[in-house]
């Protein structure tokens, strides 16, 4: 086979599937893990694809937010594995901050069986997902409805979240970087997180690895204001070795099975 039917083939791939990976490709197209990097390279320099660990995930506009039903469907391995992990954190009785993201949708729904929470959120959907649980205390932010994400952003939003104290706040972003820090695509979720993070305690900064070495418009914190990192496989060695400079908690699943803590 030609490269650049290699390279087609790859990028029909990443089309229907969201995100390749460079182990899956080389055993494919039985060519070498490097080959496959020179054809994500390539791709990715002609503007098809961004590059990730481990593989590549389908480019998206950087300035268009991907409606959240289409979030909350993709990647949902990934988040099963972050959620799981984020909930082994949790504990009988505390005070929790969840945001907006469908990350923390799939939190919210592993934590049911916790006893006695109080769930501080600005989702309409984890409101939704956890209204039954009984015995819980669920507060919601109210605030501005965010045209893009059923979710509540705004002055009235970051007061009230400012007006509590929490055990734990547990946020996503849409991009993380060692330098520029954790970011979003948007200056109204970025600011409600600071301000879930200014009300807690402890911040649980749960991501896949898809988000790292990335950074987008809006800057929530500085990777030193995060407590946890909680992600869905191990990031490259220079984020291990940041983040343990750092005193950065970082969690992980690891391959032969079990959590990296």
């Amino acid at each position: 086979m030609l490269a650049v039917e290699r390279r087609k083939q790859i990028l029909d791939s990443i089309k229907n599937e969201k995100r390749v990976y460079v182990g899956q490709l080389s055993r494919a197209f039985s060519v070498s893990e490097e080959t496959i990097r020179r054809d994500l390279e390539r791709l990715e320099n002609e503007g098809l694809l961004s590059r990730a660990y481990g593989g590549a995930i389908l480019k998206e506009d950087d300035h268009e937010e991907t409606p959240y039903d289409v979030r909350k469907r993709s990647g949902v391995s990934e988040k099963g594995i972050i959620a799981k992990q984020v909930a082994s954190l949790i504990h009988d009785g505390e005070y929790i901050i969840l945001d907006e993201s469908s990350t923390s949708f799939f939190v919210a729904k592993e934590l049911k069986d916790k006893k006695n929470l109080t769930i501080i959120t600005n989702s309409m959907e984890i409101i939704r997902e956890i209204a039954p649980v009984q015995g819980w205390n669920v507060l919601c932010t109210g605030g501005a409805l965010r045209s893009s994400a059923p979710s509540f952003a705004g002055h009235q939003a970051e007061s009230m979240v400012r007006s509590y104290h929490v055990d734990k706040a547990i946020l996503s972003c849409g991009s993380i970087d060692i330098r520029a820090g954790f970011t979003d695509r948007h200056e109204d979720t970025a600011l409600i997180k600071r301000a879930m993070m200014a009300s807690a305690r402890q911040v649980i900064l749960a991501v896949d690895h898809a988000k790292f070495d990335k950074i987008a418009f809006a800057k929530i914190g500085d990777i030193q204001s995060v407590h946890t990192i909680v992600t869905d496989i191990q990031p490259p060695e220079r984020w291990t070795e940041a983040l343990d400079t750092l005193g950065v908690h970082l969690m992980y699943e690891k391959n032969v099975g079990g959590i990296k803590k």
